[in-house]
């Protein structure tokens, strides 16, 4: 379990979701290797990419979730070092903050892992726990959503030049997109709290990288879901969903009273997707936007999918000002 390694410890834990009475926390237990995401040199950059995706796991330890009240949940790592934890807890939102974050720990159970060491064995976690005020939720998708990486490039060669060559300081995002996503987090009365999703197929090898790029670059804190690196390899079938339809169907199962905007770009399947999840869960889905890319035939076959499609509204967005103008005409925001 690394014990006696030169690196030390760690728990990311990822931003997650739950509800009053439900507790949802997902992390990954690995040796800490010390990535610098601010450096910004090549070499420096590339030793970086390495290391997030060549990760030395902590296999089948134990881990302690510690609540704000002392409650106590006890868990522990699969084979790739990931956790899981799920359980009922009444009175949650009682723990939360105004944004409706509620702050925990996480802990290696076997206190000499640590002692061995040298590591300060207690490690943040979030969890988000929407108010019942709130007036809808916002998932959206992220690659070529808000932020820019050429997905739909030859090759994927942009995608992979912006995700090992560039630091999350370097990247851009959508002009306008932290507007239109804080206008949405606080909704019609300009003072809510609408609980922000950010889904994406990207591993959880990025996490950290995603995490910078959203604060840097001003959007709204909200749950960040991705899906495991060995999954992006298991063979598909024809029934074989996306993990991205997954986890929003999960989100939508949490929350039943709740209604969303879906928000995602032309280049991938974003339009299949969601079309898909406003038939599952009709009057669920307030609006979809999908942000428009620079490939022809991605963008035709999308304008087609589309133009006969009244079961809810959905606007091919062009800017960021014209989803805000959209958004503004069906009260979504002030």
């Amino acid at each position: 379990m690394g014990i006696f390694s030169k690196d030390s410890l760690q728990i990311i834990v990822f931003q997650s979701y739950g509800t009053n009475s439900n507790f949802y926390a997902r992390g990954r237990a690995l040796q800490d290797e010390k990535i610098n995401l601010e450096r910004e040199n090549f070499i420096r950059l590339l030793i970086n990419t390495w290391k997030r995706f060549e990760t030395d796991e902590v296999k089948n330890t134990a881990i302690t979730i510690t609540l704000p009240n002392k409650y106590k949940i006890n868990t522990v790592t699969d084979n790739e070092g990931y956790f899981i934890v799920e359980e009922k807890i009444e009175n949650l939102s009682n723990l939360a903050n105004d944004e409706g974050w509620l702050h925990f720990k996480a802990s290696f159970t076997n206190e000499n892992i640590n002692r061995a060491i040298n590591n300060k064995n207690s490690f943040l976690g979030e969890l988000l726990i929407p108010a019942d005020s709130i007036e809808f939720g916002v998932i959206s998708d992220i690659d070529d959503t808000i932020l820019q990486t050429g997905v739909v490039s030859t090759f994927k060669w942009r995608l992979l030049i912006n995700t090992f060559f560039k630091s999350p300081n370097k990247r851009k995002a959508l002009e306008g997109a932290s507007k239109f996503y804080s206008l949405l987090h606080l909704g019609k009365s300009g003072k809510n709290a609408n609980p922000l999703f950010y889904v994406s197929h990207s591993p959880w090898n990025l996490y950290r990288y995603l995490e910078v790029f959203l604060k840097k670059n001003n959007f709204p804190k909200g749950a960040i879901l991705l899906r495991t690196f060995g999954n992006m390899f298991q063979k598909k079938t024809a029934k074989t969903k996306p993990q991205k339809q997954k986890e929003i169907v999960n989100i939508l199962k949490t929350y039943t009273n709740l209604s969303f905007i879906l928000i995602g770009d032309a280049g991938e399947h974003d339009a299949d997707i969601y079309m898909e999840i406003v038939k599952l869960y009709p009057n669920r889905i307030k609006a979809i936007y999908l942000r428009s890319v620079r490939h022809v035939k991605r963008m035709a076959r999308i304008t087609e999918l589309i133009k006969d499609y009244y079961d809810t509204p959905i606007l091919m967005v062009h800017s960021s000002e014209e989803a805000i103008e959209h958004a503004k005409k069906h009260n979504f925001i002030k």
